[in-house]
């Protein structure tokens, strides 16, 4: 019977590991355990209301972080639950009867984990003091793991303001409205700037999905609002009379197009165009689009 504990700890382990792979080195980020967490945290907080919804990206990525640790934790102690108390030296004052084994194993492999090692409990089974200080590397690779993955987040959320903020500005100055009036030159590269942030989005949405989301407070910033002046530029740019223009409004156009394709595709925004995607991206962050 002992060996179905190690063989189901590992599978825990493994499990753990695997989800941590796909969600931060995995090209495509899509860790199926992480992304069930987040979006059960998101789903929540939209029935909650817009203030809740605004902390769902920063609670489901701890709540993913938490996970990850459980996942080792317990992995690891069904490793040592066989060994203990025999495979364990107690310090001075403690008696190993006064503990469960396996809220014993727990807490070793916690404090392994953590890299804590209070050194009251000290492995003398050869076989654990093998394997045990695989635990405190994976433990330290996971703390550093999930420092990185929050810095990776934020500069895709400011990548994405910006464009929104942007566009914002652009529908103030009625930019789409006069856009025949303008310089053609200037016309262009303000359409062909704005199709490089969009595709930067894109790939922001692809390597850190996480960062869909975090609800930002207010329209001004938020791009599901403001795609619907980036849509009226392509609009404005196909009537215009310089070929110059026209082009840089279908580059734009085709950005567009392409960024609604990966949100319907990997945020289940299903709609029968590029504009009702965007409506139901805005709708999905509580704003109007």
């Amino acid at each position: 019977m002992e060996w179905i504990f190690s063989v189901l700890g590992f599978v825990l382990i493994a499990v753990g590991l695997h989800d941590v792979f796909h969600t931060l080195l995995h090209p495509t980020g899509q860790g199926r355990l992480g992304r069930l967490v987040i979006d059960t945290v998101w789903r929540i907080s939209q029935a909650l209301g817009a203030k809740a919804l605004s902390l769902a990206g920063p609670v489901a990525l701890v709540g993913v972080t938490l996970l990850w640790a459980a996942l080792q934790t317990v992995g690891w102690a069904l490793v040592y639950y066989p060994h203990v108390p025999q495979g364990f030296v107690y310090a001075d004052g403690l008696n190993e009867a006064d503990y469960g084994d396996f809220a014993e194993s727990l807490y070793f492999s916690l404090a392994t984990l953590t890299t804590v090692g209070y050194g009251d409990v000290i492995v003398s089974d050869p076989w654990i003091r093998t394997f045990s200080p695989v635990e405190a590397l994976i433990g330290f690779g996971l703390l550093t793991a999930a420092v990185t993955w929050f810095m990776q987040i934020y500069p895709a959320l400011g990548r994405r303001r910006a464009l929104a903020i942007r566009l914002t500005v652009l529908g103030e100055a009625d930019y789409a409205g006069n856009i025949g009036a303008r310089d053609t030159g200037a016309a262009a590269w303000t359409l062909e700037t704005l199709a490089i942030d969009v595709v930067q989005i894109r790939i922001d949405l692809t390597q850190t999905p996480e960062s869909y989301y975090f609800r930002e407070s207010t329209s001004a910033i938020s791009l599901g609002a403001s795609l619907a002046q980036a849509v009226q530029l392509t609009f404005r740019a196909a009537d215009s009379q310089d070929p110059g223009v026209r082009l840089s409004g279908v580059v734009l156009r085709k950005a567009l197009e392409d960024l609604a394709g990966v949100m319907a595709r990997d945020f289940r925004l299903r709609g029968p165009d590029m504009e009702e995607v965007f409506r139901h991206f805005a709708k999905d962050h509580q704003h109007q689009y």
